[in-house]
């Protein structure tokens, strides 16, 4: 039997509640993190480069063991997993928050901090996109809250961070830090969620090389992390260590948390905006609004007076939560459910990958050519990229699908039936 006018299922459900409060509280956690750093390896006196060193730490671990993380959420269930990660997480920043309250601590020390935090996060990850089908069933609806909410974390973390850096010290920051993440796990253990079909009969080998082929069969979706990589070296890596250095000397240490906030007031009026736009082509409508991005790096270059430098970084974080909405439902339409996590730690892999580079040289090149002339060639460099996206004709041209859900409900066919072996 065919229902042919379903009505929309109800979007706030225990589930989706719980992990929104999840997602929220450990994005808000994270975008803390650099806030936190940059003040602390600065005030420590081991300037942009220990601030670079310290975030390449943290993604190129990130970045290496995301696929892994990946394999393990489809082998298992990535519920556990994301509450480990959590758990170390929480452990982490509260180790840095006693190591800053005693003293000064060693660069070593905070670097293997973060490579840890990194490790972490990668197990983490991939669940973030995986579970998204388990606690919704509108995937465009609940991917635009979810950005919305991203983007709220972001505007909160920073302001958070630089208020507490500018009347208490880094090390409160990461003691609060600490607590977003006890909390993100806390929810993430009341889920209550079905049991979950995987398969662990292939080994670890295989089904990284099934995640691989899946991945590169699809142009479009290789096409946009090729120009990720681009961005990541030149733009996303240096923003931070580079950008912080640029507006802490020109507007003071609590100037840089309010930008990035004002980049989070950005991205919850682009995910307003993506819950209500469903283009039929994604990926185009995607890139066209990331012209808006390259704004965040040539405001930190310009650094005109902060009403204005919070502009520019509100503009770049609509043009990101826009494209972020689009991309994350084309990822979740397009894969098939059981290879979901894989192929996602694939892409966050290689979307990230650069980035350590490019924060690991940010300080070196900076030292090289000025501060201001390396921000101002990122937003020449982001501004390529969004040609590039619109221009890449996998990209452009990559259709709107409809979820996995949504067909079954749509065909009168029942979900199918949890394996023995599932969690």
């Amino acid at each position: 039997m065919v229902m042919s006018a379903a009505a929309p299922a109800r979007l706030w459900t225990w589930n989706f509640n719980l992990y929104f409060t999840a997602r929220t509280m450990s994005v808000l956690g994270d975008t803390m993190i650099p806030v936190a750093m940059a003040v602390a390896m600065l005030s420590l006196g081991y300037g942009a480069s220990g601030v670079g060193f310290a975030l390449a730490a943290w993604m190129g671990a990130f970045a290496l063991f995301v696929v892994f993380g990946g394999v393990f959420a489809d082998r298992f269930h990535p519920r556990p997993q994301m509450i480990g990660a959590d758990a170390v997480r929480c452990v982490i920043q509260l180790s840095l928050a006693v190591c800053l309250f005693l003293g000064h601590p060693p660069l070593w020390f905070i670097v293997v901090g973060s490579l840890l935090g990194g490790i972490a996060t990668a197990m983490f990850q991939p669940g973030v996109s995986g579970l998204v089908p388990h606690v919704a069933t509108d995937l465009h609806r609940a991917n635009g809250v979810l950005r919305v909410s991203q983007g709220i974390s972001t505007m909160a973390g920073p302001a958070l961070a630089g208020l507490l850096v500018a009347t208490t010290s880094a090390a409160t920051v990461f003691l609060v830090d600490a607590a977003t993440f006890a909390v993100s796990g806390i929810c993430l253990v009341a889920l209550r969620l079905p049991r979950y079909a995987v398969d662990r009969t292939a080994s670890t080998l295989a089904n990284l090389r099934t995640g691989w082929d899946e991945f590169r069969s699809r142009s479009w979706m290789w096409g946009v992390i090729l120009i990720w990589w681009v961005l990541g070296v030149f733009v996303w890596g240096p923003i931070t260590p580079v950008g912080a250095v640029s507006v802490i000397e020109a507007h003071g240490k609590a100037a840089f948390g309010y930008a990035e906030s004002a980049f989070g007031a950005g991205c919850v009026l682009g995910g307003l905006a993506a819950i209500r736009v469903r283009p039929p082509r994604p990926l185009l409508a995607g890139g066209l609004a990331m012209f808006l991005f390259p704004m965040m790096p040539l405001a930190a270059a310009l650094v005109p007076a902060l009403p204005l430098l919070m502009l520019g970084y509100a503009v770049s974080g609509i043009g990101w939560a826009f494209w972020g909405v689009q991309w994350a439902t084309a990822v979740q339409t397009h894969i098939p459910e059981d290879r979901l996590n894989r192929v996602t730690a694939y892409e966050i892999a290689g979307s990230i990958l650069a980035v350590p580079f490019g924060q690991a040289i940010a300080g070196p090149a900076s030292a090289l050519v000025g501060v201001h002339r390396l921000l101002f060639a990122g937003a020449l460099i982001a501004l390529c990229c969004a040609v590039a996206l619109v221009a890449c004709g996998p990209v452009r041209r990559l259709p709107r699908n409809r979820p996995t859900a949504d067909i079954r409900l749509t065909a009168g066919l029942p979900a199918p039936a949890p394996s023995p072996g599932s969690v």
